[in-house]
């Protein structure tokens, strides 16, 4: 079996990626652009992707399986990652998660919950009316969500250990 385009280039990166502590979070090539992302516990500065990039690039440059120009993007997962295989899904689990599903009628929905249960065959996410199983090949697009509101502020709402004064009319 010969093997394919990304399976060439993730055997080559993997070794870059090992060395500079990191992992492939996902490889994805579309039309003149290869991306490369980038993982680690903790997350990951952009001097290391700079340098990762640095490493990559000519190694790519050396590829019968590159033939014509193209991009190379390298970069991390981001707080709103993007969930493409089941192994991103199990990572995601008790995230807050944005899923856009196909119905079996080809009407397309977005849903937005807590993803509790993923496995290689379907995910399961908690929505505001219960949970919801989805078959893996339902979904079109999903990520992880990140809650951008700020925090509360200190000092606003109630406080612990004390009662409302009561009023004697």
């Amino acid at each position: 079996m010969v093997p394919d385009r990304l399976e060439t280039i993730q055997a080559l990166v993997e070794p870059v990626a090992t060395s500079l502590g990191l992992q492939i979070y996902d490889l994805v090539l579309a039309g003149g652009e290869v991306r490369l992302i980038l993982d680690r516990p903790g997350g990951v500065d952009i001097d290391t992707l700079e340098e990762a990039s640095r490493r990559v690039a000519p190694m790519l440059e050396e590829l019968d399986e590159l033939s014509g120009p193209y991009n190379l993007e390298v970069s991390s997962p981001g707080l709103e990652r993007p969930l493409r295989t089941p192994e991103h899904f199990a990572g995601a689990v008790d995230s807050l998660v944005s899923v856009k599903v196909r119905g079996d009628d080809g009407v397309k929905e977005r849903l937005r919950g807590v993803l509790v249960a993923a496995d290689a065959g379907s995910v399961t996410i908690r929505l505001d009316d219960g949970e919801r199983e989805i078959a893996f090949d339902a979904i079109d697009e999903a990520r992880t969500v990140f809650d951008w509101s700020p925090a509360p502020k200190p000092g606003k709402g109630s406080k612990p250990g004390r009662a409302k004064k009561e009023s004697v009319s």
